[in-house]
């Protein structure tokens, strides 16, 4: 009996050892993200600014760049909803 106690001691330690590992793991994830998130946030507010602002030039690479910079907008926005739904939807449970 006492040695089942001790195997089980052993095991519950070891278990709480990773769990705590883990959690810190995803708490300084969700930091990163968070950061991350907030980098995206003004990095599409100042190409908005920008995409705003008529073309001075009528060259098609000046157009092409605008494209591009609409497409990286839209996907940075896209990228920005994908990794807050998840959150938006366990505030709204809460």
């Amino acid at each position: 009996m006492i040695y089942t106690c001790i195997i089980l001691s052993v095991l519950l330690l070891l278990s709480l050892y990773h769990n705590v590992r883990l959690g810190l793991t995803i708490l300084r994830m969700e930091d990163s993200i968070e950061e991350c998130l907030d980098v995206i946030d003004e990095k599409y507010g100042t190409m908005t600014e920008v995409l705003k602002r008529p073309l001075f030039m009528d060259s098609q690479e000046v157009k092409s760049v605008v494209d591009d910079i609409k497409r990286v907008r839209s996907s940075l926005h896209a990228v920005a909803l994908s990794l807050t739904r998840n959150i938006v939807e366990e505030d709204e449970e809460e």
